[in-house]
């Protein structure tokens, strides 16, 4: 049995260091101290989120709990994975008072460093720099197997947490882990992979010059979404591998008459004109793409993954919009192979005239490299544009007393945590201020004068002229002329743009 104090004594670590090399060294270390029914909720813990996932215990709930008494660490990991399991499970009539038993023995049992570390966790406010980049480096190493098989089951079994306990459980006496297993872990339809991530180039010049020659796409202004079928039965998932199917009945019917008997497909849905074809708004496709009830949005699609029992991931672009043609030519997103900016230019101009966000070049020679963001896939739009997480929001004044108006954003750092890059306020109408002001508070985590801190869960688009150096935010630099254009939904932190990204603006 490991104590949870393990966990905390590791997490401090984490914290006291900015050292990618350090903090993969301090989880190496624990990792392999672990009992196997171990691994997954500690690496799902060190990670930022339990493993249980949202559980609905919010900051007031724990304020309320009193200190904690014990002076000698106790507790094990696997108390606190049944405890959580309980809160999870815990809900209808009676559940307040069963919930709040749990916590209150929980937390009756921690020391003081345990109490900080367990109230920190819960909420999400347990920042260490130890997210899924270093930690997937760390489970490698702590088991002995190539980082890119590691990083490849993750990708597609789209859960870090089940692969560390594949790759680190026992390999002897019919122990089924270790590199072999993770070997055995490919893309299977019905199951969903993350989905690839294109990188931001200033301009269509830029791109090429970055992929070579390309298939340039337009960039749809809809909801990415991934589509399954197998055997007459589909499933659609959100970029965030949410199951979305029932929404989205339009899009299910249209893949079941596709020419395929399994088959796996990254695309876009988006409300189209009845009369001329152009795209809605992003927030009127989001109205309907986030309601429960069923919508009408439409599907094109600009990649194939599998294919009757044929897995694409590893094949050239052109390969899969070979086949991607063949299966859904007709919903397929419009593209261009070429080599000359001259023509991409003109394609990105037809684009924008379309009412669409702008283009994506892709290297025709690229592989699918499912949840990374590589430079194979370069995203262009015609103003720049980031998607930021949101930190903590002032409280407004003048016109805006009693709403949470200037939001402190923050951009992803290359160990995978967040860092703040400046303020804004602009942009935000009186509707999208009410909204944001509840959506805030019920992610609040503290407070300091007039500022909210929340758990950084919310991604907002930015448009901005530029950016500047600066020391005045913790980045290194601050945004110019930053306005709010919409929230992204649809979007996790993970997906968020990074630190380096503004840095290349300078």
């Amino acid at each position: 049995m490991t104590l949870l104090a393990a966990l905390v004594e590791t997490s401090e670590r984490l914290a006291a260091t900015a050292s990618r090399s350090a903090k993969v060294a301090a989880l190496v270390d624990l990792l392999r101290r672990l009992e196997p029914d171990e691994v997954a909720p500690t690496v799902a813990l060190l990670s930022g989120e339990a493993r249980q996932g949202r559980i609905g215990i919010g900051w007031a709930t724990l304020v309320a709990l009193p200190p904690a008494p014990a002076t000698e660490p106790s507790l094990t990991v696997a108390d606190l994975d049944r405890a959580l399991d309980r809160l999870a499970a815990t809900s209808g009539p009676g559940s307040v008072e069963v919930r709040g038993a749990t916590l209150a023995d929980l937390f009756g049992r921690a020391t003081d460093a345990e109490d900080r570390f367990l109230r920190q966790a819960l909420t999400g406010g347990l920042r260490q720099g130890a997210l899924a980049g270093i930690m997937l480096e760390a489970v490698a190493k702590a088991a002995r197997i190539p980082a890119a098989d590691v990083r490849r089951a993750a990708m597609l079994a789209g859960d870090l947490n089940r692969v560390a306990e594949i790759a680190l459980a026992p390999t002897t006496a019919g122990g089924g882990g270790g590199a072999a297993a993770l070997a055995a872990i490919g893309l299977r339809p019905l199951h969903p992979v993350l989905p690839m991530l294109a990188a931001s180039s200033p301009d269509v010049g830029a791109a090429l010059q970055a992929t070579g020659s390309a298939s340039v796409e337009w960039k749809l202004d809809g909801a990415r979404i991934q589509v399954h079928s197998d055997g007459g039965e589909v499933r659609i998932f959100t970029r965030n591998l949410n199951d979305v199917t029932g929404r989205l009945p339009g899009i299910a019917d249209v893949v079941r008459r596709l020419p395929a008997r399994s088959l796996v497909l990254d695309g876009e849905a988006l409300g189209l004109d009845e009369d001329d074809g152009r795209p809605d708004r992003f927030q009127e496709s989001m109205s309907h793409f986030g309601g429960h009830a069923p919508s009408e949005l439409a599907a094109r699609f600009f990649d194939c993954l599998h294919v009757d029992g044929r897995d694409l991931l590893d094949a050239p672009l052109v390969d899969r919009l070979a086949e991607l043609d063949r299966v859904a030519g007709r919903w397929r997103v419009p593209s261009v192979l070429t080599d000359d900016p001259a023509t991409a230019a003109d394609f990105f101009d037809g684009a924008i005239a379309a009412g669409h966000e702008g283009v994506v070049v892709k290297g025709v020679g690229s592989r699918y490299e499912a949840g990374r963001r590589g430079g194979a896939w370069r995203k262009v739009k015609p103003v720049r544009t980031f998607d930021l997480v949101v930190l903590a929001a002032e409280w407004g004044h003048g016109r805006r007393q009693g709403w949470l108006s200037n939001l402190h954003l923050g951009a992803r750092t290359s160990d995978g945590g967040l860092v703040m890059v400046g303020k804004t306020f602009k942009g935000l109408t009186d509707q999208l201020l009410t909204w944001q002001t509840t959506e805030l508070l019920a992610r609040e985590v503290r407070r300091e004068g007039i500022t909210v801190h929340v758990r950084p869960e919310l991604v907002v688009e930015v448009a901005l002229d530029g950016v500047q150096s600066s020391t005045r935010y913790p980045g290194g630099l601050a945004l110019r002329f930053a306005r709010v254009k919409r929230y992204r939904p649809d979007k996790a932190p993970a997906g968020a743009d990074t630190l380096e990204a503004l840095r290349a603006l300078l």
